[in-house]
């Protein structure tokens, strides 16, 4: 089967070499000529124009064109371009990380240019070319179908699946990053805790890979991060700078939509928004504060 991808980032492309590798035909386009070279000598067919990608896909039958790009402007910009470009009977296909509300709409504009939709939330991140990707997929079921050997090829066993509708799958993959929010904040709270302790001098690599071995707290996330104590168990070299994808923003707002109670995915959204200042005003406040009711000193 023959597929055209659209962004060839450390995703997009372990997604082509893995398909490459199960012998399907990859038509690659992206402005990174070092990402395009890496895909062709994979074996896949690869260009920097637009005008040229559109050219080859659209020989085939019915084009396949699998997007993965940031969310936002770039990414609804590409479909749409898609949209006019495509023949009848395409399918399109949203793998990145975009707003299911973004996904809704685009598809509705998408099907009114009788091309197929769908959108896939993508988990697995780079570790995905070797264990597999999980695929979470919403839109034209009859087109998930179509497109069910491509996501075997892709995923581990029982790694893809479909969510209903579209929109559905960037929803549940929006859920998914709001709980990997959570999970990883209170990893990063206990080995500060463990770090921080006074009555033990604790090695903190070998416990971060004693938890891997049997433990209930075993995951993969802690799997990624096995060596992060090996060379600087204090973390000296690094910023606590922590950045947000804008899902588990989305995440949040959903809840105070639904009116679900999510205090941990929250509360890690807002140690993210914490982590980007040295000194907080609000820190400044309350130190004033304690001063002024309880003669607490403050530092200068």
């Amino acid at each position: 089967m023959k597929v055209g991808i659209i962004g060839l980032g450390k995703m997009g492309s372990g997604i082509a070499k893995k398909l490459l590798i199960k012998n399907h035909e990859i038509i690659g386009f992206d402005v990174d000529k070092k990402a395009l070279n890496e895909i062709k000598k994979a074996g896949g067919i690869v260009t920097d124009s637009i005008g040229e990608f559109l050219e080859r896909i659209n020989i085939n039958e019915t084009p396949i064109v699998w997007v993965m790009l940031p969310s936002g402007d770039i990414t609804n910009g590409t479909l749409m371009l898609l949209k006019e470009k495509l023949k009848k009977g395409s399918i399109i296909i949203d793998a990145g990380n975009s707003n299911y509300k973004d996904s809704v709409k685009n598809s509705e504009q998408i099907k009114n240019s009788s091309i197929n939709w769908l959108d896939i939330g993508t988990s697995g991140g780079v570790l995905g070319f070797e264990r597999g990707y999980c695929f979470m997929v919403g839109g034209d079921q009859e087109a998930y179908n179509y497109i069910s050997p491509i996501l075997n090829a892709l995923s581990k066993k029982d790694g893809y699946g479909y969510m209903g509708k579209a929109g559905s799958g960037h929803f549940v993959k929006m859920i998914h990053n709001g709980i990997e929010y959570g999970l990883m904040q209170a990893y990063a709270e206990g080995f500060e805790l463990l770090e921080k302790n006074s009555k033990y001098k604790l090695d903190l690599s070998k416990i971060l890979n004693l938890w891997q071995n049997g433990s209930i707290i075993e995951s993969l996330l802690l799997e990624v991060s096995k060596d992060i104590f090996k060379e600087d168990s204090k973390l000296e070299n690094i910023k606590g700078y922590v950045e947000d994808s804008g899902e588990g923003r989305w995440t949040a707002e959903e809840a105070i939509v639904e009116g679900v109670c999510l205090p941990v995915i929250t509360m890690a959204l807002m140690q993210r928004f914490r982590s980007r200042q040295e000194e907080t005003f609000s820190d400044k406040v309350i130190a004033q504060m304690r001063n002024g009711f309880g003669g607490h000193s403050v530092k200068s």
